[in-house]
């Protein structure tokens, strides 16, 4: 067996991650993240609002939004429709498969994508039988993804679901958004939180998941006038490497380019896609997953969800499960906002200002308040209040669709002659437009593993995690070298006066040999040990991690080297003297 494939071993024992509910049997597709695990989860957190939030604060900010969705939400977007995957159940034990998992398991072909009659004739031609018992499966079917739920008592007027993505919360938020960003364009939403999807037959740990941690962004732009400028000025000399659909339907390999040449080529079609890809790119090396074992994959057009235009899936290369996604890349262009604008009737519109004003017709609501008055005597006023707090569009198209003398509008039963609709002219120098959208999302459970994965070494004497420091769980060991006066007192100390800044451990038992073990098992960059020298000079030794070679340095510099190591720098570089 691979030394890698022992990963999940070694976070399963040292508290990365553990099977939720396993006392009471564990549930499949649900993973509680351990002590070890949640420090970690929140560094590469970190490090991606640092590169997608932090590096972009003119035009990309953060909300929250809740993990309940009124089902209006996903009718609207399209889930209710089309979050599907097809499923099928052994007749003799009852296990259930994901139709196209079960598929490329069985015949080692790509499924994904295929509609349900394309998946039922190749488990019929190729006689794919329950990979359990040997039993026969069941007609391929639907199942959606969404798990459903109800907002105070039962009703089917309060169906709800457990939000699946991020995505819907900043769509329908974006107005005010827009507004509170004060019009600007582009403009990047983010979202960091707990998503929920219904898999069918979740597998592989942390890769496929019923419950994860989603990091994404909708990134708004206006489609004449992207502004993109930033493209060009930080992804011209890096690297990409992308497999293009139509070569990877040839049984061909990825091209390397750069963001800018696959824009300009045409192999990315949107300009801030390709942007967010790029930054992607340089988000998963920083992982410590080398350029060699990823790549973008292009969906081919009956692989695309209903939403997208074109995506790409970021993938990494594995030991142990080959190829896995760890981000996706839509470029969901208007979709979202036409379908909100459309259930909604809100406005949900963005202004373009125009290089030179137009005369425009349109269409225009003049009341009669003579007609009102008579009418509604002392309740005109209420009448007028509540004609004040409905747009002017969405009156107009009230009163076009009523029939009859009168309109309801709220509570009153308005005259059809108070409200009259004219055709007015007017110059204009902005104009209503629908924003595109790319959209780059990341599912954190996936991305601990693969960095746990690309950093997990072994060699003849010790097994380490060669995390890069600023996602390492645990950033500085204090160890006394025994367990004595006054050593353990200077230890205590040293480690209070850390644990303000930085995520640390205090180890003083069994040889000094085996707590280094012990700290490199779980990826601890630096430790600092406490001598008798210490108590002559104030001195230190830092053991670095990866090369396990010890430099002396001064009590006091000791949180500047662990801070200037979380940065990036090297410890035996920084000018200390090497025991």
């Amino acid at each position: 067996m691979n030394p890698r494939n022992n990963v999940l071993d070694l976070a399963t024992r040292r508290g990365f991650l553990w099977q939720s509910h396993e006392i009471y049997g564990g549930i499949a597709g649900f993973y509680d993240l351990g002590p070890l695990g949640t420090l970690m989860g929140y560094k590469i957190i970190d490090l991606w609002r640092k590169m997608f939030i932090r590096r972009h604060q003119e035009f990309v900010v953060e909300i929250k939004t809740p993990i309940i969705t009124p089902a209006i939400v996903f009718k609207a977007s399209g889930h209710e429709e089309h979050f599907t995957d097809y499923a099928v159940e052994c007749k003799s034990c009852g296990r259930v498969y994901r139709a196209d998992h079960l598929i490329e398991e069985m015949l080692k072909v790509k499924a994904e994508g295929l509609k349900a009659h394309e998946l039922e004739r190749l488990i019929r031609e190729y006689s794919i039988k329950c990979p359990a018992c040997g039993g026969e499966l069941s007609s391929v079917r639907a199942f959606n993804l969404l798990f459903v739920t109800y907002v105070g008592p039962y009703s089917e007027n309060n169906k709800a679901y457990l939000r699946p993505e991020a995505a819907q919360g900043m769509f329908v938020n974006f107005k005010k958004v827009y507004e509170y960003m004060r019009r600007r364009m582009p403009l990047g939403i983010a979202q960091i939180g707990r998503v929920a999807r219904n898999e069918i037959s979740p597998r592989q740990r942390l890769i496929r998941l019923r419950e994860f941690t989603i990091m994404e962004m909708e990134f708004f732009f206006d489609p004449r006038d992207p502004k993109v400028e930033i493209l060009y000025e930080r992804c011209s000399h890096r690297k990409i490497r992308v497999l293009r659909a139509e070569d990877k339907m040839r049984g061909g390999g990825p091209i390397e380019v750069t963001p800018v040449e696959a824009y300009e080529e045409k192999i990315i079609m949107c300009p801030w896609l390709a942007y967010w890809m790029c930054v992607a790119q340089e988000f998963i090396e920083a992982l410590g997953v080398p350029y060699k074992d990823t790549m973008f994959e292009e969906k081919a057009p009956h692989e695309l969800a209903h939403y997208s235009k074109q995506t790409f899936d970021q993938l990494v290369r594995t030991e142990r499960w080959g190829w896995i996604e760890v981000s996706g890349h839509a470029y969901r262009y208007d979709y979202d906002l036409s379908r909100h604008t459309k259930f909604s009737g809100e406005d949900l519109y963005a202004l373009r200002r125009l290089k030179e004003p137009k005369l425009v017709r349109r269409e225009q609501l003049r009341i009669d308040k003579k007609i009102i008055i008579e009418h509604f005597g002392r309740s005109a006023a209420e009448v007028f209040r509540t004609l004040h707090t409905i747009p002017q569009d969405k009156l107009i198209k009230i009163v076009k669709e009523s029939t009859g003398e009168f309109v309801k509008i709220k509570n009153f039963e308005i005259p059809k002659s108070a409200l009259k609709i004219e055709v007015v002219e007017e110059k204009v120098d902005v104009e209503k437009f629908l924003p595109h959208v790319a959209e780059p999302s990341f599912g954190l459970e996936r991305l601990i593993y693969v960095a746990l994965e690309h950093a997990y070494r072994e060699d003849n004497e010790r097994v380490y995690l060669a995390l890069p420091p600023y996602i390492a769980p645990i950033q500085v060991a204090v160890f006394p070298l025994v367990s004595r006066e006054p050593l353990t007192s200077i230890a205590h100390s040293l480690y209070k006066d850390l644990a303000e800044e930085f995520d640390v451990i205090y180890d003083d038992s069994g040889t000094i040999g085996r707590r280094y073990a012990r700290a490199d098992e779980i990826g601890v960059p630096l430790a600092v040990t406490i001598d008798y020298k210490t108590v002559e000079d104030h001195t230190v030794t830092i053991r670095d991690r990866d090369s396990k070679k010890q430099v002396r340095v001064p009590m006091p510099k000791v949180a500047e080297v662990v801070r200037q190591v979380i940065r990036g720098a090297k410890l035996l570089e920084l000018g200390f003297p090497e025991v």
